[in-house]
């Protein structure tokens, strides 16, 4: 039997296989687009702003907003979630909930993440909102605030609905908003897991958690009407990267077509960090001040995507005020770098106090002019 199983795993891996190449994949999907995590920056793109129908990939913001419960203090993963009748009655992927059954936010998530359950996606949005319309009102206007300008949500979960739907870039865009909230890896790279104290068996519809290195999640979704759908994210070699397929043929299409993206993103390009937050890039002079110069730090790591066949250094052109006068605050900004590639501008980032600076005193001021005629 395990001789069996160990030969439909490798089989399984061979279809999943696709070779690496420094062009740019196709990717047989109506829409799709890869970008780096941190960044941002889009690498591959088709379609990427065309209007289609999600399926589950909706969950990747109903699952966005419950992090953001969390992160906030609202509401943590310990407390609990009574199950409606109207959640019970969700159909599709589910989790089987029963009308009345009380499960924990942590539980509810998995449920959510792992086995892309419908009812679990009700169930959360009316504990959050109180009802499902408060909780579709309140994606709605996430997604406006991200930028997402080709989405409507009618719904928690994705299921087929007039008016639900969004694009390849904005799924990327609240992937990666998602990605910000670290917890949720917990919960999108189990494979499989088990509720309700073992009774009832979890195993993730994100294929690529088993089959591809480093993968990370996110989020499967198939419908009638949207196809078959993945967001899929992955980290290697310290870059994360978020490669979306919508509306692909089959499900074996979806998941050779994210991992053809990503292939595509780890081979061709790589992560630089010419400077990190806190990292003292020059020193500028303070008048009146208890110390006479102060030290100028970068107020933010600085991230860039090159890629890799351009092995050029980037270069950092520091500009500083050209003296300040105390006092000056911590993170009071005084100046700036700008990395350049190739003599191309590719970013900027303030450089900032790197400690308070407080103003002499009358008396401090007396001492000095005391001291410098003495010194006389």
């Amino acid at each position: 039997m395990r001789k069996i199983i160990s030969i439909i795993l490798v089989c399984v891996m061979q279809l999943l296989a696709i070779p690496v190449s420094a062009n740019a994949p196709e990717v047989s999907a109506k829409t799709s687009i890869l970008i780096e995590q941190e960044t941002g920056k889009v690498l591959q793109e088709k379609e990427a702003d065309r209007r289609v129908p999600i399926a589950s990939v909706t969950k990747i913001m109903t699952m966005l907003l419950i992090m953001e419960e969390i992160d906030s203090g609202r509401m943590t993963l310990a407390d609990e979630v009574t199950v409606s009748e109207y959640a019970m009655s969700m159909g599709g992927s589910t989790m089987f909930l029963e009308t009345g059954e009380v499960l924990t936010v942590s539980d509810m998530l998995k449920g959510i993440a792992v086995a892309s359950a419908n009812d679990g996606c009700v169930a959360m949005g009316e504990h959050i909102s109180g009802s499902v319309e408060g909780f579709v009102a309140l994606m709605n206007k996430r997604a406006k605030e991200l930028g997402m300008n080709n989405t409507n949500f009618v719904n928690t979960n994705g299921l087929d609905a007039d008016n639900h739907y969004s694009s390849a870039r904005d799924v990327a865009i609240m992937a990666r908003e998602l990605s910000k909230h670290k917890k949720i890896f917990d919960y999108t790279t189990i494979w499989t897991d088990s509720l309700r104290g073992g009774k009832f068996e979890l195993a993730n519809t994100n294929k690529l958690i088993r089959f591809y290195r480093g993968a990370t999640g996110l989020k499967t979704g198939s419908t009638d009407l949207a196809g078959c759908c993945l967001c899929a994210s992955a980290t290697r070699d310290g870059m994360s990267l978020i490669a979306v397929v919508l509306g692909a043929p089959t499900s074996k299409e979806r998941f050779a077509g994210a991992s053809s993206l990503l292939d595509y993103g780890f081979a061709n390009y790589r992560v630089v960090n010419p400077v990190t937050k806190g990292e003292q890039l020059g020193t500028v002079s303070v008048r009146k001040g208890v110390i006479n110069t102060l030290g100028a730090v970068a107020s933010k790591d600085f991230t860039e995507i090159v890629n890799k066949n351009d092995m050029s250094e980037i270069e950092t052109k520091v500009t500083l005020a050209d003296d300040i006068i105390a006092p000056v605050a911590a993170g009071e900004i005084i100046g700036r770098a700008e990395f350049l590639m190739n003599g191309k501008s590719i970013g900027t980032v303030d450089l900032v106090a790197e400690c308070d600076v407080e103003k002499k005193s009358f008396l401090q001021i007396l001492s000095d002019i005391i001291k410098s005629i003495v010194g006389m």
